[in-house]
């Protein structure tokens, strides 16, 4: 869907099942490459309806300004999980599998993935998510959280490749923490499934989350257009917890517009 900013006019974009897509979890619009980047996983086997062919996890691309389609890149290994998506100043675009402890590359011109960086502080759970949202930050480090854990681990880059994987420790623990999305300096909006909009300060090897906003039902991302965040429920609970799946979630799904103060967006 579209929604225009200023307006709660919204349109279909992409239509259901264009280039065999499933499931869509994570997108991200990269501007530079004129390409709104989508997640697309088949979830059929926990009765997720769709339309499209796809049998596995891919990466899709769509134009920004017309909605069709541009490529597809399936993600390497078996029971692969593409979650969520960023693209760096050379038009890398990086990946989070949240079923392997693994972050993916697709550089410039390549036509599949590659291995970025990989380590035991991204492996999920038994039986929970492990990597979810990324984003690069202001020091050109990239950033991810996980999920289960409640993790947000930060992956050093030199020249282009992975350096240094560190862990890094906060004021609180972060609840089931979701997308990332990089904010001012050194800072992040971070969004928390149980139900609140944080602000993320990166301190050295540690970080200062600050609730924004709270009260949200399973809130799922974020995105910052000026100073205004767009928060989207995703009411995950009865698609995945089995003992919700009996119920009804609460119609319509909705997008909040959530006013960011001066002292949140530095």
């Amino acid at each position: 869907m579209r929604v225009k900013p200023r307006t709660a006019e919204s349109t279909v974009f992409v239509q259901p099942g264009a280039l065999g897509s499933r499931s869509i979890l994570g997108v991200f619009a990269d501007k530079a490459a004129n390409t709104l980047w989508a997640c697309s996983n088949d979830l059929s086997a926990l009765g997720g309806p769709a339309t499209g062919s796809d049998a596995g996890s891919a990466l899709k691309g769509f134009d920004l300004k017309t909605g069709m389609g541009k490529r597809s890149v399936s993600l390497p290994g078996s029971h692969a999980f593409c979650n969520d998506i960023t693209v760096d100043s050379n038009g890398s675009v990086y990946v989070t599998d949240s079923a392997h402890p693994t972050i993916l590359i697709l550089s410039p011109g390549a036509t599949t993935f590659e291995v970025f960086a990989q380590d035991s502080a991204f492996a999920p759970p038994q039986g929970g998510v492990g990597l979810d949202g990324i984003a690069i930050g202001s020091d050109s480090n990239l950033y991810v959280t996980t999920y289960t854990a409640g993790q947000l681990v930060r992956v050093e880059v030199k020249d282009g490749r992975a350096g240094r994987i560190t862990t890094l420790s906060g004021t609180r623990h972060l609840k089931l923490p979701d997308a990332l999305r990089t904010l001012g300096n050194n800072s992040f909006l971070l969004i928390e499934g149980s139900g609140s909009l944080d602000r993320v300060v990166i301190q050295g090897d540690a970080f200062a989350a600050t609730p924004i906003h709270g009260g949200f039902a399973s809130p799922t991302s974020v995105a910052r257009i000026g100073t205004m965040a767009w928060v989207s429920e995703g009411q995950l609970g009865f698609f995945f917890d089995p003992a919700k799946r009996a119920l009804s979630p609460s119609l319509p799904f909705r997008v909040y517009a959530v006013p960011l103060r001066k002292e949140d967006t530095k």
